[in-house]
């Protein structure tokens, strides 16, 4: 103690300020021991998960089945984002699956039945997803019916407005070049890596200007060897990424070549920003960690629950009809299955297996992208292994089971260590 207290006040306040990368790995992992894992469970299970695939069936790793990874996981994944919010708040929307059929029905009426311009189809059903999470919130918020009670009857209801759109069973075909382009074109290779490039840049902006910022303001700042690591982690992950991404995919270059990132690619890292720029430097983002971590107290605060509440199953369904437009253009069609089957049990499965808690106040958007990208490899090594939907729902529910277990003991043990 004593000799502390001998040291130069600047050189203790420049320690607390730009601590070693050792330093933050041991900060890392004592937070890790006291339960606060975030995603480091869904990172870990990707990985043995895409070993055990990649040894199993070399074809995992080839540049077609790669992109198919991307597309398939991708209505699954937004959707998931969406879910992400009504979770933070200790909610639930069973009805997201079927909300996103519903708003893909409405896209697919009034593209291919009445002719309307994309732009005016695509906004059609987005609105359908606005109309849905008001009237879903509304009824939580501001009547009190549970959430589970509220969207389980939408999650009836749903299906029968997809039927009523369709026509009773109709398959309503989608031939909007722009539509079908979302989910099963590529961008040139040269833009895919001047994308790749603006998001190395960006995202190096944004570690340097937090870190000088937090230690202009006299706090904790991450050292430059540790977000030059991040940085560095990136550049290897991404540039690799769209290198295999840009090799030649096709099995006839000569009649039709196949290259490039995917286009719904760039939409979902979008959204990625786009909501995770709400939930951390907004105020509204920290009402909504705010109340699902004690609703009362933040009532008592000030904070309008029942608008916060509201608010996030509008971006729920929201995004429910934006992956409902993605898993159109991928089908090129619309049907009364759009929607259902495994769609909303892949959803909350990607959320929760990617580290957002079922307990509310805990979680992030790139979880739902974690968790999706766990959903997705399950789902196509499973298929490239031969297995049947019988083995690919076990395995999903198990990893959603272990997901919420982790998640269950984590919030034991950061309450025995008083973090929460």
């Amino acid at each position: 103690m004593n000799k502390v207290k001998e040291l130069p006040g600047d050189v203790i306040a420049t320690a607390a300020k730009s601590p070693s990368i050792g330093h933050s790995a041991r900060a890392y992992a004592e937070r890790v021991r006291g339960g606060d894992m975030g995603a480091l469970p869904a990172v870990l299970g990707l990985i043995v998960l895409c070993t055990v695939f990649a040894i199993a069936r070399p074809a995992f790793l080839t540049a077609i089945n790669f992109a198919n990874l991307f597309t398939q996981g991708a209505a699954i994944t937004v959707i998931a984002m969406g879910l992400v919010f009504v979770l933070l708040i200790g909610e639930i929307d069973l009805s997201a699956g079927f909300a996103s059929g519903v708003c893909a029905a409405v896209l697919a009426v009034t593209l291919t039945n009445m002719g309307l311009p994309w732009y005016v189809c695509v906004l059609a059903a987005i609105l359908t997803g606005v109309v849905i999470g008001t009237s879903l919130g509304g009824l939580v918020a501001k009547v009190g019916i549970p959430s589970f009670v509220v969207t389980l009857a939408a999650f009836l209801a749903f299906q029968g407005v997809v039927l009523l759109l369709v026509d009773e069973g109709t398959n309503i075909s989608i031939r909007d070049d722009v539509i079908v382009a979302i989910a099963t074109r590529n961008l040139p290779p040269w833009l895919g890596w001047a994308l790749f490039a603006f998001c190395v840049a960006i995202y190096a902006g944004i570690q340097l200007f937090r870190s000088r910022r937090r230690a202009a303001r006299g706090l904790i700042a991450d050292p430059m060897s540790l977000i030059a690591a991040r940085v560095g982690a990136l550049v290897v992950i991404g540039g690799l990424a769209v290198w295999v991404l840009n090799l030649e995919r096709s099995r006839n270059p000569l009649l039709t070549s196949l290259t490039g990132v995917p286009i719904v690619v760039p939409v979902i890292l979008a959204l990625l920003v786009l909501w995770t720029f709400v939930l951390q430097r907004t105020a509204f983002g920290r009402h909504i960690y705010a109340v699902g971590g004690n609703a009362e107290a933040a009532r008592r605060a000030g904070i309008p629950v029942d608008r916060i509440k509201v608010s996030a199953f509008v971006i729920c369904s929201s995004m429910a009809a934006i992956g409902g437009i993605i898993a159109a253009s991928r089908a090129s069609s619309v049907d009364p299955n759009t929607g259902g089957s495994s769609v909303l049990l892949y959803a909350v499965g990607a959320a929760v297996i990617g580290g957002t808690s079922l307990f509310g106040g805990k979680g992030r958007v790139l979880d739902a992208i974690l968790g999706g990208a766990v959903v997705a490899v399950i789902e196509n090594g499973m298929g490239l292994m031969g297995y049947g939907a019988s083995v690919k729902y076990l395995v999903t529910g198990s990893v959603l089971l272990l997901a919420a277990g982790v998640d269950a003991i984590a919030r034991k043990r950061a309450s025995a260590a008083g973090l929460r």
